[in-house]
């Protein structure tokens, strides 16, 4: 384990995560399984716990302080998101990896082709 490629690494989807709003699914899972030679569990399962501590207070914060956070949307957005991220884990658990890494391979293409496509 290199420390300094980790802390790379998270600087790096740190910048993105602040610059356009994407987090540690988009970015870091892809890199862990890639660079790091994680599998897709393991990939998801740190990107999630390394969100838990800072879970981007400092860019929300930037956000909020200029205007650009609609708090009641957010609060009920968190409530679904806990319910949803424990439901999400429970059965990303019991899927098999290749199954996973398929499914979020089609979540990335969709987005992608969403995001090239659209006016």
């Amino acid at each position: 384990m290199n420390p300094i490629a980790f802390v790379a690494t998270g600087l790096l989807v740190g910048v993105f995560s602040g610059m356009v709003g994407v987090g540690g699914g988009i970015i870091l899972v892809p890199i862990l399984v890639l660079f790091f030679g994680f599998s897709q569990h393991m990939a998801q399962g740190t990107s999630t716990a390394m969100l838990l501590p800072p879970i981007g207070i400092l860019a929300a914060w930037t956000y909020y302080k200029n205007g650009m956070v609609d708090v009641r949307a957010a609060a009920l957005l968190c409530a679904g998101f806990v319910l949803g991220g424990l439901f999400g884990a429970k059965l990303a658990i019991i899927l098999p990896k290749e199954v996973l890494r398929r499914a979020f391979g089609v979540v990335l293409l969709g987005i992608s082709l969403k995001l090239i496509v659209s006016k």
